[in-house]
């Protein structure tokens, strides 16, 4: 055998035993894979070690050359100064709703009476289209008929001489139940509300935004209620305090204006009515003279209106909060803007259930953006050759 069939021989079987060990790397990874679908606890603890990594120095910035590095300075310093310019901004996007609060009362105060039955909409002030005008035209026209029927029925008693009481239709006033509706359309608000919270939630005849100009910079949810049985107030609050101007300790963090601070208030209510709060009976057994004893304890019960009773922000940048506090006032902060932004302004649509689906398409449309993604690298059932063909 010459030299060069001897050489082509050794390629060849070298080759081989590379295609070999990939072949053996794809299956042992395979395998780990299917290892690791198996043990879930496994997985997540990978997880959680990816996640600790990200966000980690690369190394990279600080192996930069010192002149790199003193030019990366005059960026974040741009930088400070754009987050400046946002800061301005958005007080002027305040300024412009403190503008415009006096003509959206207007508004939200008709809209008011409509809900209470303080007024009656004029036909003009009705003429919307709706998809359910042919149903309810529909429906118009059978109870029409209906009516028809039943007079005649009743004019041919009152020939023949019987005693007729006529039927009174209720007379239903305003839009029952609008704002009680709208907290149980609502996921966010529908976790807060128990059962003993509906019967009070029906007395709510509307939520109203202030605005506050002067320090400290806010809002203040008004909560209005006829009068009932459960409480003597007939407006519950809650203040928001916002912070406008970028942390000075952490500058880069600013996404615009915050919520800082909220206080609730002190709701009266009358005897036995109060459902932020519940007894509990405790069986206690004495160490010396082994006697038992029962003692009633008064607990916090879960409710809308502890709502109006949130954790005390800790004052100062410093101050250390627990994390169940943490998230209590973060849940609340949310829950506050978006009944300002959301609720408030399209109160009807959050009735009605349109806002809702709205916002259902967008997250549904999302979804569909993320799934389109693909990568054929990371796809262990990915084929080259069945692609190309």
């Amino acid at each position: 055998m010459s030299e060069t069939e001897k050489t082509s021989d050794a390629a060849v079987e070298e080759v081989e035993e590379e295609e070999q060990a990939e072949e053996g790397d794809v299956g042992d990874s395979q395998a780990i894979e299917n290892q690791l679908m198996k043990n879930p606890g496994m997985l997540a603890a990978l997880q959680d070690k990816l996640n600790s990594i990200v966000g980690t120095p690369s190394g990279y910035i600080q192996s930069l050359p010192k002149e790199v590095k003193r030019r990366i300075k005059a960026l974040k310093k741009l930088q400070n100064e754009v987050i400046n310019v946002e800061a301005e901004f958005y007080k002027e996007v305040n300024a412009l709703e403190l503008k415009y609060a006096p003509k959206y009362s207007q508004l939200f105060e008709k809209r008011k009476d409509i809900l209470n039955a303080k007024v009656e909409p004029t036909d003009e002030e009705c003429d919307w289209p709706s998809d359910e005008e042919d149903d309810e035209e529909k429906d118009d026209e059978a109870k029409l008929a209906a009516d028809v029927k039943e007079k005649a029925s009743l004019d041919e008693t009152k020939e023949a001489g019987g005693d007729v009481e006529e039927k009174k239709e209720e007379d239903v006033k305003g839009i029952p139940s609008f704002w009680l509706t709208i907290f149980k359309n609502v996921d966010m608000l529908s976790e807060m509300v128990q059962d003993h919270d509906e019967p009070i939630l029906s007395h709510l005849q509307d939520i109203q935004v202030v605005i506050h100009e002067a320090a400290p910079v806010g809002f203040t949810l008004e909560f209005h209620f006829e009068q009932n049985e459960f409480f003597t107030d007939t407006v519950l609050t809650k203040r928001y305090e916002m912070r406008y101007e970028p942390d000075p300790e952490e500058p880069f963090s600013y996404e615009g204006p915050e919520i800082i601070k909220c206080t609730g208030c002190t709701i009266n209510w009358n005897k036995g009515k109060n459902v932020t709060v519940k007894q509990i009976k405790k069986k206690q057994k004495h160490k010396g003279r082994g006697l038992t004893r029962t003692v009633t304890k008064q607990v916090q019960a879960d409710s809308f209106f502890n709502f109006f009773n949130p954790p005390a922000a800790p004052e100062g940048s410093e101050s250390e909060v627990d994390e169940e506090t943490e998230a209590l006032l973060g849940a609340d902060f949310e829950i506050g803007h978006f009944i300002r932004e959301r609720i408030v302004p399209r109160a009807v649509l959050f009735f009605t259930g349109e806002a809702i689906e709205n916002e259902d398409y967008e997250d549904e449309e999302n979804d569909e953006g993320e799934d389109e993604e693909y990568d054929e690298d990371n796809d262990p059932d990915f084929n080259p050759q069945a692609s190309n063909q």
